[in-house]
């Protein structure tokens, strides 16, 4: 009978070998793929080695349990059931089957997701719950080769089949038989500890304690310090779990008495009727003649590295480099957004407070309530009429509920703007049809009054699936100064090189027609987040950059620019700011003294020392990302920084408090303020 569990539990840990193999296999394709390094040198051997070594063994945390299952369901049943064990090859070699093909899975999941946002799999995985899921489809589709991704489960089960026939014919050692009974037990059971044994060992990363159990605080130094293999190292199910075992956000697990002690010295406890007056700023004083109409274009994508040195050559932002020459137009370098992803920064900028993840616009408490930081509100009471325009749908992150509660008179979505049958992607109506809409509506309300106009631009998304061509793109004259790009850019490539274009292109020709029609307006360029990028390793075999990576400002910034006939660059008194400094910068602008605003944060005006988001923080010269406590020089650079692995977290209190605020309003909502119409 122990002969079969025997026999059995050697099978089982044959075909468990297979799990860390190909998960060895696919980080190798990753790093192939998307490092900046594709063979081991002389210097770098030992990252190389550690990475795979200690990847292995984190890996192991998940595979342990393909040598577990297997060993619990059909070797140990087996030994009873004569019938069942003549069945254990067939039902271990599918059930390992399985196995490899959710290894299959969630490693192109990471590809796709590392494409789209420079990062293994990360908390932003989880604001997918609530996204358009056709829009998904579509990228999958036609940006990330998704039907030859599923396609690609034929081969490689095919292949991952062979490899289980060819693990289960190779030879087992033989079993034992001892003259005396006893000793024949004591050595099953010393087998069948053995087995258990060797699922903790393989559990524990190769050891049997918990605390030398691999973890990301003890991934080696030579890996950690480079940013890149220091994603790779993490095997794509370990990723997921990280993802998962912890929540959003910590605050919302927080009493108040811990919520008190991480606001200490940046919030103050205070009963409903003055816990906000803690934030109330007085205006100094108009700094320019209050303009007539305010517009904030957000466009999506919209990034700043296209103005960093050898990418500025590819002129995909030249529509915004001869508007930026215009006078009265100041900019900012150094920019950090309100979040990583559109939802969380638009809603962070709305609200007036960073939504941390935590997806106010889907919580009903923010359908009905509003903080007085809330951006629109604060301008309907300087006398502004708000107006919010989105080329998409509104349902997208229940914008129709959440935008008019933070304060707007007027909400619209592309094809309520262009009709049902104007030319779209899945994410909304062609930006430049959206844009002619959205001019002809604000014609529409224009009673004298001054207004505010909020609008969101979509085309620069994936899967870039426009016709570019005729919508004004032509490759060879934007390209001029980089002929090598226009033989090696195809495919979807080249239609992303036409999509950054036109969609600035499309941008700044509604800001010259707003111009020509308010002169007096006030304009604010910038973009939801950085994205839209064109991978460094086209521009690499292009010859213009000597990297294949990005540095980490380009995977960071958006732009930021203002223009009004009276603005002078010397107004700033910084050098640094984020979405979140744009509101009290308008108020310092032109908002009579004494007026009452509400921010979290100074205005533009003022001189910064450092900035801080949830997700990253500026300072003295260098960028920094809260993900992985690295930092770099913040100055736009052709060949790849250096990164620092920071020892401490900077800024940690100030970051804490911040998200801290949030997670308690999400458990407080009686502290909001009722929206009114």
């Amino acid at each position: 009978m122990f002969m079969h569990f025997w026999f059995g539990a050697q099978q089982d840990f044959k075909l468990f070998l297979l799990a860390p193999l190909l998960a060895g296999a696919f980080r190798l394709i990753f790093i192939e793929v998307y490092g900046p390094e594709k063979l081991p040198g002389k210097e770098t051997f030992h990252k190389w080695f550690q990475c795979f070594a200690y990847g292995l063994r984190w890996g192991l945390d998940w595979h342990a349990y393909a040598f577990l299952l297997p060993l619990v369901l059909i070797s140990i049943p087996g030994a009873f059931l004569p019938g069942y064990y003549e069945m254990g090859d067939t039902l271990r070699g599918l059930f390992i089957l399985g196995y490899l093909l959710l290894l299959y899975t969630a490693f192109m999941g990471k590809m796709i997701f590392y494409f789209h946002f420079h990062d293994t799999f990360n908390q932003t995985l989880r604001l997918g719950k609530n996204a358009d899921k056709m829009n998904f489809v579509d990228i999958f589709f036609h940006q990330n080769h998704g039907g030859w991704i599923l396609l690609g489960y034929l081969p490689y089960g095919w292949l991952c089949w062979q490899l289980i026939v060819f693990m289960l014919a190779l030879p087992l050692l033989p079993y034992w038989q001892l003259d005396s009974a006893a000793w024949q037990y004591g050595a099953n059971a010393a087998a069948f500890i053995a087995a258990g044994s060797l699922f903790y060992w393989l559990r524990y990363g190769g050891t049997f304690s918990h605390r030398q159990k691999p973890e990301w605080d003890e991934v080696p130094a030579v890996v950690k310090e480079d940013v890149f293999f220091g994603k790779a190292v993490v095997d794509d199910l370990v990723a997921l779990e990280m993802v998962f075992r912890h929540p959003v956000s910590e605050a919302l697990a927080h009493d108040d008495e811990t919520t008190r002690k991480i606001w200490q010295g940046f919030v103050e406890p205070r009963g409903k009727e003055d816990f906000w007056e803690q934030f109330a700023k007085e205006a100094g004083g108009a700094k320019i003649k209050q303009p007539s109409h305010i517009f904030w274009l957000l466009g999506e994508s919209h990034s700043q590295l296209f103005f960093d040195t050898a990418w500025q050559k590819l002129h995909l932002l030249e529509s915004s480099e001869k508007w930026r020459e215009t006078p009265g137009t100041v900019t900012l370098e150094q920019f950090l957004p309100a979040g990583l992803i559109s939802q969380p920064s638009i809603t962070s900028q709305l609200a007036g407070l960073y939504d941390s993840n935590l997806e106010l616009n889907e919580n009903q408490d923010f359908w009905q309530g509003r903080t007085p930081l809330a951006m629109p509100e604060q301008l309907r009471r300087l006398g502004y009429r708000t107006e919010f325009y989105y080329g998409g749908g509104l349902n997208w992150g229940s914008l129709v509920h959440f935008v008019p509660a933070c304060g707007f008179d007027f909400v619209y979505g592309g094809q309520e703007l262009c009709g049902k049958d104007a030319p779209r992607t899945w994410l909304g109506v062609y930006d430049h049809l959206f844009l002619e809409g959205v001019e002809k509506k604000i014609g529409e309300h224009d009673d004298g009054r001054p207004a505010f106009h909020y609008v969101y631009t979509t085309s620069n998304h994936g899967p870039y699936n426009m016709p570019m061509e005729e919508l004004g793109y032509k490759a060879e004259d934007v390209l001029r100064e980089v002929p090598e790009l226009l033989k090696l850019a195809k495919g979807q490539a080249a239609r992303q090189l036409g999509g950054i274009w036109y969609a600035d292109h499309a941008q700044v020709e509604f800001v010259l027609r707003m111009r020509e029609k308010y002169p007096d307006a006030l304009f604010i360029v910038t973009g939801d987040h950085a994205g839209g990028l064109v991978s460094p390793q086209l521009l690499h075999e292009a010859g213009l950059l000597p990297r294949q990576y990005y540095n980490l400002r380009e995977i960071r910034m958006p732009t930021f620019a203002m223009q009004h006939p009276e603005l002078r660059q010397e107004m700033l008194g910084s050098s640094m700011g984020t979405h979140m400094h744009i509101l009290p910068t308008l108020m310092e602008l032109i908002a009579p003294a004494g007026f009452k605003y509400y921010s979290l944060f100074p205005s533009l005006l003022e001189r910064l020392d450092h900035v801080v988001t949830p997700y990253g923080w500026l300072a003295e010269g260098k960028v920094g990302d809260y993900g992985n406590n690295t930092a770099q020089s913040w100055l736009p650079a052709e060949e790849l920084l250096p990164t620092e692995q920071l020892d401490t977290v900077p800024y940690e209190a100030e970051r804490a408090a911040l998200v801290e605020l949030t997670g308690w309003l999400v458990k407080h909502p009686e502290f909001l303020d009722k929206a009114s119409s």
